[in-house]
């Protein structure tokens, strides 16, 4: 459970803390989306000049930052915002287009043959989300999604799959903690070709953000009681799990709706099944 960019304990370290020297310096170009993870602040660049760089939310607050702070967040990783080049000529190339994940755009994007590599996920209501942010860039790169129904039976799985140089398989997993059940299926799987990776929510919905849904906080569940049905019932969203997680999907626009703990490990994912062949 290893990949040589990621290190080899899926459950240790902090993705946010970068080693030295690889922190790249981004042009803070308008219309990049940016976090500050100190402040949780999230925006997209409507201006940037000697002073900083000003981000602008989706509520449409605005907030200046120094450019000598490192550490802002895109894609999920940490990155230096530095003062773009001037601007092109009036009639020049207007700002690249973003996708959902902040990444470039690809226009006129043509389907390709799948890899054969590919990417796992526990359930519906993950795959989905990563659809809905991902899908673009794992299309261009030509990478399918997967859904299983839990974990339990993990290492029989990877054994099917077959992983291989050039067939590499990355499994997202939910809640892996440390001590948790799912740290302890995860540390069966020892191929090099497969990456083990997880967010410490107990449920991909914990993955959103509360202000995304329009809610304070995802309620506190009692042991013992359903997860999903706890939260509807702490929510007084009623008893239907499919028509809440469409209200929750609905509120999901772009990366920054959903919490840094998740953006990193999807990242480590696609950039682990789609590493080329040493």
């Amino acid at each position: 459970m290893r990949s040589k960019d990621y290190g080899d304990n899926v459950l240790a370290g902090d993705w946010r803390r970068p080693r030295k020297g690889q922190i790249p310096e981004i042009p803070a170009e308008p219309g990049l989306v940016a976090e500050d993870p100190d402040s949780g602040f999230c925006g997209a660049v409507v201006g940037c000049d000697k002073f900083g760089v000003t981000l602008e939310d989706r509520f449409g607050k605005r907030r200046v930052f120094p450019l000598t702070k490192s550490g802002f967040l895109i894609d999920g990783r940490p990155v230096t915002l530095v003062r773009p080049e001037a601007a092109a000529p009036e009639g020049g190339r207007p700002a690249p287009a973003r996708s959902a994940s902040g990444s470039i755009a690809v226009r006129n994007l043509r389907a390709q043959v799948a890899k054969e590599s590919r990417i796992y996920v526990e359930g519906v209501h993950d795959a989905e989300l990563v659809e809905k942010i991902w899908g673009h860039d794992l299309r261009v790169e030509g990478v399918v999604v997967e859904y299983l129904e839990g974990v339990d039976d993990l290492p029989a799985i990877v054994d099917e799959f077959g992983p291989a140089e050039g067939r590499r398989l990355g499994v997202l997993v939910d809640h892996l903690v440390e001590g948790s059940k799912e740290s302890r299926i995860a540390a069966q799987v020892s191929s090099p070709h497969v990456l083990i990776t997880g967010h410490p929510f107990i449920d991909i919905w914990e993955a959103v953000k509360p202000s995304a849904v329009g809610i304070r906080s995802w309620p506190r569940v009692p042991r013992g009681v359903p997860w999903k049905e706890g939260v509807l019932a702490a929510l007084g969203w009623g008893d239907d799990v499919g028509f809440a997680w469409k209200r929750i999907l609905g509120s999901v626009r772009t990366f920054t709706d959903l919490e840094p703990a998740l953006l990193g490990r999807v990242e480590e994912l696609i950039d682990f099944v789609t590493a080329p062949a040493p």
